[in-house]
């Protein structure tokens, strides 16, 4: 083999020197394309999960706003059970104060008639009486 002068041995170094370079860069590269896809990966997962969680928020979201309606709907048939038992209890008491009073107003009638009853008793008792002192009066003159 022929011998090479020294600038071919220092042109050789820096090929050498370059390839290395482009060799380090190129598994540089490697290593990169390695992290970003690793990187992507860990993006994409991230993001399922966040639209997962999305997803189950959108669904808490539905139960709560049906249970909600849910419960107004319960409310409404509890106010409607509440009103028609106060109406029932109000026509109720309406009923015993008609009762009251019509029994109230046949004891005022009894009274009234009894009371009737005696004046008149009383008031032929007390002329009874009068014709008798009327007679006595008359003959002792």
């Amino acid at each position: 083999m022929p011998e090479t002068g020294p600038l071919t041995r220092s042109m050789d170094k820096q090929f050498e020197k370059l390839f290395t370079m482009m060799a380090e860069m190129k598994a540089g590269q490697e290593e990169m394309r390695v992290a970003k896809a690793g990187l992507e990966q860990k993006m994409e997962a991230r993001q399922e999960r966040m639209e997962k969680g999305q997803e189950e928020m959108l669904s808490g979201q539905d139960r709560m706003e049906k249970g909600q309606e849910e419960m107004k709907g319960l409310i409404d048939e509890v106010k409607g059970e509440v009103l028609r038992k106060i109406d029932e209890v109000e026509e109720n008491v309406q009923m015993k104060i008609e009762d009251v009073k019509s029994k109230v107003k046949g004891k005022f009638e009894e009274v009234e008639h009894k009371v009737h009853g005696k004046t008149e008793e009383v008031e032929h008792k007390v002329e009874g009486k009068i014709s008798e002192i009327e007679r006595r009066l008359s003959e002792a003159h």
